[in-house]
Protein backbone atom coordinates (compact mmCIF):
# COMPACT_ATOMS: atom_id res chain seq x y z
CA UNK A 1 0.00 0.00 0.00
CA UNK A 2 2.87 2.37 0.96
CA UNK A 3 4.85 2.20 -1.86
CA UNK A 4 1.59 2.64 -4.20
CA UNK A 5 1.04 6.02 -2.68
CA UNK A 6 4.76 6.96 -2.76
CA UNK A 7 4.34 6.85 -6.34
CA UNK A 8 1.79 8.67 -6.39
CA UNK A 9 3.24 11.60 -4.42
CA UNK A 10 5.32 13.27 -7.80
CA UNK A 11 2.04 13.21 -9.89
CA UNK A 12 0.53 14.90 -6.56
CA UNK A 13 3.09 17.30 -6.81
CA UNK A 14 3.08 18.40 -10.06
CA UNK A 15 -0.82 18.84 -10.21
CA UNK A 16 -0.39 21.45 -7.10
CA UNK A 17 1.40 23.12 -9.29
CA UNK A 18 -1.09 23.35 -11.98
CA UNK A 19 -3.88 24.02 -10.28
CA UNK A 20 -2.05 27.48 -8.86
CA UNK A 21 -2.83 30.64 -10.12
CA UNK A 22 -1.17 33.57 -10.06
CA UNK A 23 -3.16 36.55 -8.20
CA UNK A 24 -2.85 40.28 -9.29
CA UNK A 25 -3.00 42.22 -6.21
CA UNK A 26 -0.13 44.85 -5.95
CA UNK A 27 -0.30 47.45 -3.69
CA UNK A 28 1.94 50.42 -3.81
CA UNK A 29 2.40 52.14 -0.95
CA UNK A 30 4.76 55.35 0.26
CA UNK A 31 5.69 56.29 3.72
CA UNK A 32 3.62 59.09 5.03
CA UNK A 33 7.01 60.25 7.44
CA UNK A 34 9.54 60.07 5.83
CA UNK A 35 12.79 58.57 7.27
CA UNK A 36 15.90 60.73 8.21
CA UNK A 37 19.03 60.19 6.19
CA UNK A 38 21.63 58.58 8.36
CA UNK A 39 25.36 59.89 8.64
CA UNK A 40 28.06 58.60 6.25
CA UNK A 41 29.95 55.43 7.82
CA UNK A 42 27.03 55.38 10.32
CA UNK A 43 24.59 52.84 11.00
CA UNK A 44 20.93 53.59 10.11
CA UNK A 45 18.64 55.14 12.82
CA UNK A 46 16.14 53.09 14.42
CA UNK A 47 12.70 53.30 12.78
CA UNK A 48 9.58 55.59 14.41
CA UNK A 49 6.16 54.39 15.26
CA UNK A 50 5.12 56.98 12.89
CA UNK A 51 7.38 55.90 10.10
CA UNK A 52 5.31 52.05 9.95
CA UNK A 53 2.25 54.72 8.37
CA UNK A 54 1.49 54.40 5.03
CA UNK A 55 -0.25 56.37 2.26
CA UNK A 56 -2.10 54.17 -0.51
CA UNK A 57 -0.69 55.14 -4.03
CA UNK A 58 -2.31 52.64 -6.33
CA UNK A 59 -4.31 49.47 -5.60
CA UNK A 60 -4.60 46.85 -8.59
CA UNK A 61 -7.57 44.96 -7.20
CA UNK A 62 -9.57 48.04 -8.10
CA UNK A 63 -8.11 49.62 -11.02
CA UNK A 64 -10.16 49.46 -14.30
CA UNK A 65 -8.05 46.57 -16.47
CA UNK A 66 -7.43 47.27 -20.27
CA UNK A 67 -9.78 46.19 -23.35
CA UNK A 68 -8.29 42.98 -24.25
CA UNK A 69 -7.58 42.40 -28.21
CA UNK A 70 -8.73 39.34 -29.59
CA UNK A 71 -9.12 37.53 -32.76
CA UNK A 72 -12.42 35.88 -33.66
CA UNK A 73 -12.53 32.29 -34.69
CA UNK A 74 -16.16 31.73 -35.17
CA UNK A 75 -18.80 34.40 -35.56
CA UNK A 76 -20.38 36.19 -32.21
CA UNK A 77 -23.46 37.97 -32.90
CA UNK A 78 -23.27 41.79 -32.34
CA UNK A 79 -19.49 41.71 -31.89
CA UNK A 80 -17.83 40.36 -35.49
CA UNK A 81 -17.11 37.39 -38.01
CA UNK A 82 -14.21 35.09 -38.36
CA UNK A 83 -10.61 36.68 -38.09
CA UNK A 84 -12.50 39.99 -37.22
CA UNK A 85 -9.82 41.65 -34.50
CA UNK A 86 -11.80 42.95 -31.58
CA UNK A 87 -11.36 44.70 -28.52
CA UNK A 88 -13.49 43.91 -25.42
CA UNK A 89 -13.50 43.93 -21.69
CA UNK A 90 -10.98 41.48 -19.99
CA UNK A 91 -14.67 39.59 -18.25
CA UNK A 92 -16.54 38.99 -21.69
CA UNK A 93 -13.18 37.97 -23.27
CA UNK A 94 -12.27 35.38 -20.36
CA UNK A 95 -15.33 34.00 -20.02
CA UNK A 96 -17.02 34.07 -22.92
CA UNK A 97 -14.81 34.19 -25.76
CA UNK A 98 -11.59 32.43 -25.06
CA UNK A 99 -12.99 29.70 -22.87
CA UNK A 100 -15.59 28.92 -25.54
CA UNK A 101 -12.85 29.37 -28.28
CA UNK A 102 -14.30 31.36 -29.88
CA UNK A 103 -11.41 33.84 -29.77
CA UNK A 104 -7.59 33.88 -29.44
CA UNK A 105 -5.41 36.71 -28.29
CA UNK A 106 -4.01 38.97 -30.77
CA UNK A 107 -0.65 38.50 -30.87
CA UNK A 108 1.89 38.49 -33.89
CA UNK A 109 2.09 34.56 -34.11
CA UNK A 110 -1.84 34.92 -33.80
CA UNK A 111 -2.35 37.48 -36.29
CA UNK A 112 0.01 35.82 -39.21
CA UNK A 113 -2.04 32.20 -38.06
CA UNK A 114 -5.28 33.13 -38.54
CA UNK A 115 -4.80 35.71 -41.89
CA UNK A 116 -6.71 33.39 -43.86
CA UNK A 117 -9.80 33.31 -41.59
CA UNK A 118 -11.30 36.41 -43.63
CA UNK A 119 -11.26 34.45 -46.66
CA UNK A 120 -13.70 32.18 -45.43
CA UNK A 121 -16.90 34.58 -46.58
CA UNK A 122 -19.38 31.32 -47.01
CA UNK A 123 -21.32 32.52 -43.99
CA UNK A 124 -20.23 35.57 -43.53
CA UNK A 125 -22.81 37.85 -42.88
CA UNK A 126 -22.59 41.36 -43.92
CA UNK A 127 -22.57 43.01 -40.63
CA UNK A 128 -22.41 41.79 -36.96
CA UNK A 129 -25.72 43.25 -36.31
CA UNK A 130 -27.72 41.31 -39.01
CA UNK A 131 -28.06 38.08 -37.15
CA UNK A 132 -29.79 39.79 -34.13
CA UNK A 133 -32.29 41.69 -36.44
CA UNK A 134 -32.98 39.28 -38.64
CA UNK A 135 -34.00 37.24 -35.09
CA UNK A 136 -35.62 40.60 -33.34
CA UNK A 137 -37.85 41.12 -36.63
CA UNK A 138 -38.81 37.21 -36.89
CA UNK A 139 -40.68 37.75 -33.99
CA UNK A 140 -41.87 40.58 -34.01
CA UNK A 141 -45.79 41.64 -34.93
CA UNK A 142 -45.77 44.92 -36.97
CA UNK A 143 -49.33 47.24 -36.40
CA UNK A 144 -50.15 48.63 -39.70
CA UNK A 145 -52.36 51.56 -38.95
CA UNK A 146 -54.40 52.66 -42.08
CA UNK A 147 -56.82 55.54 -42.59
CA UNK A 148 -60.95 54.59 -41.92
CA UNK A 149 -62.51 57.46 -44.18
CA UNK A 150 -60.27 58.02 -47.17
CA UNK A 151 -58.93 55.07 -49.87
CA UNK A 152 -56.17 54.18 -49.89
CA UNK A 153 -53.20 51.29 -50.78
CA UNK A 154 -50.59 49.63 -48.79
CA UNK A 155 -47.21 51.30 -50.15
CA UNK A 156 -43.63 50.52 -48.60
CA UNK A 157 -43.98 53.79 -46.96
CA UNK A 158 -46.27 52.94 -44.69
CA UNK A 159 -44.87 50.07 -43.60
CA UNK A 160 -41.17 52.48 -42.82
CA UNK A 161 -43.94 54.55 -41.04
CA UNK A 162 -45.01 51.32 -38.95
CA UNK A 163 -41.27 50.47 -38.07
CA UNK A 164 -40.49 53.94 -37.30
CA UNK A 165 -43.67 53.94 -34.31
CA UNK A 166 -41.73 50.64 -33.26
CA UNK A 167 -38.71 52.14 -32.70
CA UNK A 168 -36.95 51.18 -36.44
CA UNK A 169 -35.83 52.91 -39.35
CA UNK A 170 -36.09 50.56 -42.34
CA UNK A 171 -35.74 52.24 -45.60
CA UNK A 172 -38.07 51.88 -48.13
CA UNK A 173 -35.89 50.41 -50.77
CA UNK A 174 -35.35 47.62 -47.98
CA UNK A 175 -39.08 46.71 -47.99
CA UNK A 176 -40.73 44.21 -50.77
CA UNK A 177 -44.17 44.33 -49.98
CA UNK A 178 -46.85 41.23 -51.09
CA UNK A 179 -47.30 40.55 -55.18
CA UNK A 180 -51.02 40.91 -54.45
CA UNK A 181 -52.41 44.77 -53.32
CA UNK A 182 -53.92 45.51 -50.18
CA UNK A 183 -56.32 48.15 -50.82
CA UNK A 184 -59.06 49.70 -48.16
CA UNK A 185 -60.55 50.96 -46.32
CA UNK A 186 -61.91 47.53 -46.05
CA UNK A 187 -63.57 46.53 -42.74
CA UNK A 188 -63.35 42.60 -43.79
CA UNK A 189 -59.34 42.85 -43.46
CA UNK A 190 -59.78 44.58 -39.95
CA UNK A 191 -56.81 42.60 -37.70
CA UNK A 192 -55.95 40.45 -40.10
CA UNK A 193 -52.50 39.51 -40.95
CA UNK A 194 -50.07 39.76 -43.59
CA UNK A 195 -45.83 38.97 -44.52
CA UNK A 196 -43.39 41.76 -45.85
CA UNK A 197 -40.17 41.08 -46.47
CA UNK A 198 -37.22 43.05 -44.99
CA UNK A 199 -33.68 42.93 -47.29
CA UNK A 200 -30.78 43.08 -45.82
CA UNK A 201 -28.17 41.63 -48.53
CA UNK A 202 -28.90 39.87 -51.82
CA UNK A 203 -28.25 36.56 -49.19
CA UNK A 204 -30.46 37.88 -46.04
CA UNK A 205 -33.85 38.38 -45.96
CA UNK A 206 -36.64 38.41 -43.38
CA UNK A 207 -39.89 37.91 -43.87
CA UNK A 208 -42.33 40.18 -40.88
CA UNK A 209 -45.73 39.43 -39.60
CA UNK A 210 -48.21 42.64 -40.30
CA UNK A 211 -51.25 43.09 -38.74
CA UNK A 212 -53.64 45.61 -40.20
CA UNK A 213 -55.39 48.38 -38.47
CA UNK A 214 -58.14 51.03 -39.36
CA UNK A 215 -58.43 53.90 -37.52
CA UNK A 216 -61.06 56.72 -37.87
CA UNK A 217 -60.36 60.59 -37.30
CA UNK A 218 -63.70 60.89 -35.86
CA UNK A 219 -63.28 59.47 -31.90
CA UNK A 220 -67.30 58.25 -32.55
CA UNK A 221 -66.17 55.89 -35.33
CA UNK A 222 -63.15 54.67 -33.60
CA UNK A 223 -62.76 50.91 -33.02
CA UNK A 224 -62.52 49.36 -29.75
CA UNK A 225 -58.31 48.54 -28.28
CA UNK A 226 -57.83 45.15 -28.46
CA UNK A 227 -55.18 44.47 -26.01
CA UNK A 228 -52.18 42.09 -26.97
CA UNK A 229 -53.60 41.47 -30.45
CA UNK A 230 -50.42 40.10 -31.56
CA UNK A 231 -51.42 37.31 -29.51
CA UNK A 232 -55.11 35.92 -31.27
CA UNK A 233 -54.91 33.89 -33.86
CA UNK A 234 -56.19 35.61 -37.34
CA UNK A 235 -56.60 34.38 -40.89
CA UNK A 236 -54.41 35.83 -43.55
CA UNK A 237 -55.53 38.96 -45.22
CA UNK A 238 -55.34 38.01 -48.81
CA UNK A 239 -58.04 34.97 -47.53
CA UNK A 240 -60.62 37.58 -47.23
CA UNK A 241 -59.87 39.87 -50.28
CA UNK A 242 -60.00 36.69 -52.27
CA UNK A 243 -63.48 36.86 -51.16
CA UNK A 244 -64.11 40.22 -51.50
CA UNK A 245 -62.74 39.77 -55.29
CA UNK A 246 -65.14 37.14 -55.44
CA UNK A 247 -68.17 38.81 -54.48
CA UNK A 248 -67.32 42.11 -56.58
CA UNK A 249 -67.16 40.21 -59.70
CA UNK A 250 -70.17 38.71 -59.28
Amino acid sequence: MWPSVRSLMPQCQTLHSILNQQVRTTYILKRKFPVQLHKKNMPPKTLRSRHYVYELVKDTTIEKQPQLKLILTAHVEGLGSKGDIVEVKPSYGYNTLILLQKAVYASEENISKYASLKDDVEDKPSSPLVPMCMQSLAKMTLSVVMNMESPWEIKPWHIKVSFRKCGWEVPEKAIVLPEMPIKGPNMNIEGKEFYITVVFSPKEKQEVKCRLHHWSTDPSDRLPYVKEFWKIPVESVFADLEKYEQNQLK
